[in-house]
């Protein structure tokens, strides 16, 4: 098996939860990293990642055709890892995911760029009745079209410290009186730890073999969301009951939460989120997945605690959970 040469890799949204570790990742394999985004100032503590000057912010908006070109200037490699769970007046779906992505598709097939990865998501459907699978999967599309050899990645809910998932969770066990069991907490995930999904994208990377196919990452388990919200509840040390909410009722709710995205706030919840929470987001049975690449998924029960501390009563020094 052979592998391309550390050069210059562009890493398109390379300053968030999952491209800083795509971004480490890289730089520990000897690429040059310039990571395109939209506020560079943000983006400078990504640096010690690596040596001196081997990483570098650089301004890029990927909707805009100038600057996706520059980004790519003298890259050997992309990663495209732009991508929003609910829009905005000012980012949409089908700007970000599918444009976008189309565009850096076509400047990496102009500009000889030699491996190209597009990040998507498990779930990506172009007849999902959500947005954005729907917007992930005609990026997929739109990313094939232009450039056939593209690696898509599409990883489950992604768990590890500083993520939006345990997290979100964990914060609303400390001060909510109760639960919700959206859909009746029987939809099934199959959490991937952060650290295994940059991983896999580095070696997508760099792997001659990995052109042109698709991978979806999954972790060792598949557990319910009710499973998960027990998780949260056992490692933070709370005892909240668990009450079913059915998806109509969420839908409703998410329809009211996130009128806040207009303002500028994160919303706890949208409809367009409930409608994903109404399919199973696990890897399907003949999909390839970390397997391929060569990883072992780590468990979700060797990361959870390592973070979820925090949220006990007495944080460090509270008693760990039976």
């Amino acid at each position: 098996m052979s592998e391309l040469s550390p050069g210059l890799v562009t890493v398109f949204g390379g300053s968030g939860f999952v491209g800083a570790q795509v971004v480490r990742a890289l730089a520990r394999r000897g690429w040059r990293v310039r990571v395109a985004v939209r506020q560079p100032g943000l983006a400078y503590d990504l640096k010690p990642l690596g040596d001196v000057g081997q990483i570098q912010p650089v301004l890029c908006d990927i909707t805009n055709e100038a600057d996706v070109a520059a980004a790519l200037r003298g890259a050997t490699a992309a990663v495209n890892l732009v991508g929003i769970l609910y829009e905005t007046p000012s980012r949409r779906f089908q700007a970000l995911h599918v444009d976008g992505a189309r565009l850096i598709a076509e400047a990496c097939a102009a500009g000889g760029v030699d491996r190209l990865v597009q990040i998507s998501a498990i779930g990506a459907n172009p007849e999902s009745g959500a947005a954005y699978a729907r917007s992930k999967a005609e990026g997929e599309t739109a990313v094939r079209n232009a450039r056939p050899d593209a690696v898509i990645v599409r990883p489950s809910i992604v768990f590890g410290a500083g993520d939006d998932f345990l997290n979100r969770f964990a914060a609303m066990a400390t001060m909510a009186p109760a639960l919700p069991l959206i859909g009746g907490g029987r939809t099934r995930f199959q959490p991937v730890y952060v650290g295994d999904v940059a991983e896999a994208i580095a070696r997508a990377v760099v792997r001659s073999d990995a052109a042109g196919r698709t991978f979806e990452l999954g972790g060792p388990a598949v557990l319910t969301f009710e499973d998960v919200l027990k998780l949260v509840l056992r490692e933070t040390n709370r005892q909240r009951p668990l009450v079913p909410l059915p998806f109509f009722v969420a839908r409703m709710i998410g329809g009211l939460a996130q009128l806040t995205a207009l303002v500028g706030l994160a919303p706890a919840l949208t409809t367009d989120q409930v409608k994903m929470l109404e399919t199973d987001n696990v890897v399907s049975p003949d999909a390839e997945g970390l397997a391929a690449l060569g990883i072992e998924p780590t468990g979700l029960d060797a990361i959870a605690p390592s973070y979820l501390w925090r949220y006990r009563r007495g944080g460090q020094f509270a008693e760990n959970p039976a």
